[in-house]
């Protein structure tokens, strides 16, 4: 049996209020279907459960310090995806002569715009959107080659650094692989990083040339132009912007199609250009960080191989009937790896936008369809802030049904869950009770991947049960570009992150002040270190920050020290079980760790996002909170608090009530009296990346945060 599962399954169910009497014979007709539907599920398939049980990965010696590896890569990493593809444009090359005509990207045709006058008086920008308009791998590949060398013909020389800032859309890739052919240094910048972080990044990197769009043009870009000197040619992906006189001398504008018209008429000349090499730089990402400000990641060519190719062999039955939805940020190494594991493999790409996602995304005018709906995706990748919405928005829609039909919609939750933690599966559940909670995303998708931090147990088996599919959680950083361990889509448990990559390998490092170390028992535990082709050359022009996170070993591989926690479990899956940056001292000696606290209380209905912050100075925890508007606002009614918005989540007695309800939740999940948040801020503004107190994976930004709240931190501990 499914330990691991069963012992979880029973405090994540849903409690349902029905008649006694009633729910014995709905039970016994339950009990009829189960052994009716499991003796030819019994001889005909082989069971989920075996396959979850089967051992992963394995030490590749006795020694406590040794790396885990893959079972399928135990005789040595695996690094290329193709024979003699060793760059990525070989990888675009190879996939372009296989898949020649078959459609690669494809983007909806806006039909109509208009604004629409919120009952608070805010105007939202509403948008119907027509069919997806598709791509060709010919195409794309057209487009990128001309773009690449109308680049050259402006000036941009291989092996020097171009910036893009943009939203995700087909362009960002076209441009991406143009850089790639040329052998551009390709630096990515979010599109939400305020103006510091953008020059700070352009100027570091020392571009001269800039593909944006026109509206990141406009809100970001305009005002600090002037602070980028070396700047030289703004390219715009989506038609000319208009042009203002304070814009600085020297700096020209131009659009893609204009750029690739000159890159069409110069590659009849035959111009010669660089191909890259494998160890060539082909990305320097920015991350976001979530401390100071972003750091750019230098990721070669096959570092970005190694990581798909890992990737790709935890993805079975890839292919071409696989449809892919983007809509995360590029900039992210989570997105563009996912999109480079469909170049690669014949998937199409059809993009989108947190705002259009699905029928009921904040810019789709009602009555209208979504991206889901029209794509009708199979394989998605999201972050945990999106999947913990998804499940608070179905579960505030369950709890507003009728009696009958929400003790049904329980019912069939609590008996899938029940068979899931056995191995087995419902079509009929899926048929009838769970099939318009799939279609919110297309009622398509047959993986969906998660990563960027962790996810809960309560909302992955939520996705496991209500979409129908696995959830492949991953564990990855930018600087072991994203490839790291990913869950096998058969194994249903729930708090892990999967074996090892064939791409890479893990070991535990001791560290002592945690109390972690790679000889506890059961199970080993400590830092946690990646090694392999996909840990990447460190950090651009911090050569002290690149020495203390990379070294290489005796064989002259590289390794990268994470700062997380990490536990084996006996199968050889890995477990995130704390972070060193996370890890506070308080006054009378306990540790605390933040992100166990926080994630002990995140899911509660109430709370949209907590931070719990401590420091060694005093001897308890307190925390800001981001209350759930419709939640606090009947807490408010029960309690007999009355007030607008602002004025509930400034009111002490609001204060308390939620704290009280933090505290019941804390105790329930086993946390210590010293980890429980002792006071809190309510927060009437939500955490965006647009806020910049959270990153664009909406991790915590603890370092901004704490500057936020310090008047709020020097009341709730006293001012000294």
């Amino acid at each position: 049996m499914n330990n691991h599962v069963s012992s979880k399954s029973s405090t994540m169910k849903l409690k349902q209020t029905i008649n006694p009497i009633l729910l014995y014979f709905i039970h016994f007709i339950i009990l009829l279907y189960t052994i009716i539907t499991y003796i030819p599920f019994y001889f005909l398939s082989e069971s989920r459960q075996e396959k979850s049980n089967q051992i992963k990965a394995k030490p590749v010696n006795s020694n406590p310090e040794s790396a885990y590896r893959a079972i399928n890569s135990l005789g040595g990493l695996v690094s290329v995806l193709y024979p003699g593809c060793d760059t990525l444009d070989k990888i675009f090359m190879y996939a372009k002569n296989k898949f020649k005509d078959k459609k690669l990207l494809g983007t909806r045709e806006i039909l109509n715009e208009e604004d629409e006058i919120q009952p608070n008086g805010k105007v939202f920008k509403k948008v119907i959107l027509g069919n997806y308009n598709w791509l060709s791998y010919e195409d794309v590949f057209v487009r990128a080659f001309n773009f690449g060398n109308g680049l050259q013909m402006l000036g941009q020389k291989a092996k020097t650094n171009i910036a893009i800032f943009c939203e995700t859309r087909a362009e960002w890739m076209i441009a991406a692989q143009a850089c790639f052919m040329y052998n551009f240094q390709l630096v990515t910048l979010y599109a939400t990083l305020g103006g510091p972080a953008i020059v700070h990044g352009l100027n570091e990197t020392e571009v001269t040339n800039i593909i944006t769009s026109k509206e990141l043009l406009q809100t970001k870009l305009k005002d600090i132009v002037s602070l980028i000197p070396r700047l030289r040619h703004i390219i715009t992906v989506d038609g000319k912007p208009p042009t203002w006189s304070e814009f600085p001398k020297g700096v020209i504008v131009h659009t893609m199609a204009a750029v690739q018209a000159l890159g069409a008429k110069g590659s009849m000349e035959n111009r010669p250009y660089c191909k890259p090499l494998p160890s060539d730089i082909a990305v320097i990402m920015y991350t976001s960080g979530s401390t100071g400000l972003p750091k750019g990641v230098m990721i070669s060519h096959s570092n970005i191989i190694a990581g798909i190719t890992g990737m790709a062999k935890r993805i079975p039955k890839l292919g071409e009937e696989d449809v892919y939805i983007g809509y995360l940020p590029l900039a992210h190494v989570l997105e563009l790896s996912a999109e480079l594991v469909c170049f690669s493999h014949g998937c199409r790409i059809g993009y989108s936008s947190p705002q259009t996602l699905a029928d009921q995304s904040s810019k789709i005018k009602k009555g209208s369809k979504g991206d889901t709906s029209m794509l009708k995706p199979t394989l998605m990748a999201a972050v945990p802030e999106i999947m913990d919405r998804i499940y608070k928005n179905v579960m505030n829609k369950v709890n507003e049904m009728s009696s009958f039909q929400r003790n049904l919609f329980i019912l069939a939750y609590n008996y899938k869950m029940e068979q899931l933690s056995k191995g087995h599966s419902t079509p009929l559940c899926d048929r009838f009770v769970f099939r318009k909670v799939r279609g919110l995303l297309g009622g398509n998708i047959r993986l969906l991947l998660c990563g960027g931090a962790p996810l809960s147990a309560t909302t992955q088996r939520f996705m496991n049960i209500c979409f129908c599919c696995p959830v492949g959680q991953g564990y990855g950083l930018t600087e072991s570009t994203g490839a790291g361990t990913i869950t096998e889509v058969w194994d249903y448990n729930t708090g892990r992150v999967g074996a090892p990559l064939v791409c890479c390998e893990i070991k535990l490092k001791n560290w002592e002040e945690g109390g972690y170390f790679n000889t506890d028992k059961p199970h080993p535990r400590g830092e946690i270190l990646i090694g392999g082709q996909n840990v990447t050359m460190g950090y651009y022009k911090n050569e002290a920050k690149t020495k203390a996170d990379f070294f290489e070993d005796e064989n002259g591989q590289r390794w990268l020290c994470t700062g997380d926690i990490g536990e084996f479990d006996s199968d050889g899956c890995l477990k995130i079980i704390d972070r060193k940056k996370d890890l506070v001292k308080l006054q009378a000696g306990e540790y605390v760790s933040l992100g166990k606290v926080e994630a002990a209380l995140k899911n509660l209905p109430l709370i949209d996002n907590i931070c719990a912050y401590a420091n060694s100075y005093h001897s308890y925890v307190i925390g800001f909170v981001v209350p759930n508007q419709k939640e606090l606002t009947e807490l408010a009614r029960k309690k007999g608090l009355k007030g607008t918005w602002e004025e509930l989540c400034n009111s002490s007695e609001m204060e308390n009530e939620v704290l009280k309800v933090l505290s019941e939740a804390a105790i329930s999940a086993s946390l210590e009296k010293f980890e429980i948040p002792v006071k809190i801020r309510l927060s009437p503004e939500p955490w965006t990346p647009e806020t910049g107190l959270v990153t664009d994976a909406f991790k915590l930004k603890r370092k901004e945060l704490k500057t936020h709240y310090q008047a709020d931190i020097e009341r709730m501990y006293g001012r000294k």
